[in-house]
């Protein structure tokens, strides 16, 4: 693959499956395949710090609750602000999910049908 040559003309049918993959998948990969390289590192970038600050909240969370030692007693339960982990990759992830379906969109606008072939041309003699 060539990084530095530019976006490739891509199929519609090509678009498409890249623009799934894209939204459904993993934002950024669908972009990388589809030759928009930098847009695609910077949203899988994106969406890899969305899951890690998600990752950090869970954890978080977890290490709090299973270190409680005494579930009769209601008082001790602690609520850990952690919140802020899971909203900052919440919105890492949408940004990056936002940015995967500018950029399918556009693959898919700048998509271009196979030029078919002219009435009346016949096809190369085939000669032993």
């Amino acid at each position: 693959m060539k990084i530095f040559s530019g976006a490739k003309t891509l199929s519609p049918a090509a678009a498409r499956n890249y623009l799934l993959m894209n939204l459904f998948a993993t934002p950024g990969l669908g972009s990388i395949m589809g030759g928009r390289v930098f847009a695609g590192l910077g949203q899988l970038a994106l969406f890899l710090a969305g899951f890690a600050f998600v990752t950090v909240w869970f954890l978080r969370m977890m290490k709090t609750y299973y270190s409680l030692s005494d579930f009769s007693d209601e008082t001790a339960a602690a609520h850990p602000s952690n919140f802020h982990f899971f909203l900052a990759g919440f919105l890492f992830a949408g940004a990056s999910w936002l940015w995967s379906l500018l950029t399918s969109l556009r693959m898919v606008a700048q998509a271009k049908a196979p030029e078919l072939a002219q009435p009346g041309t016949a096809p190369p003699r085939i000669t032993k």
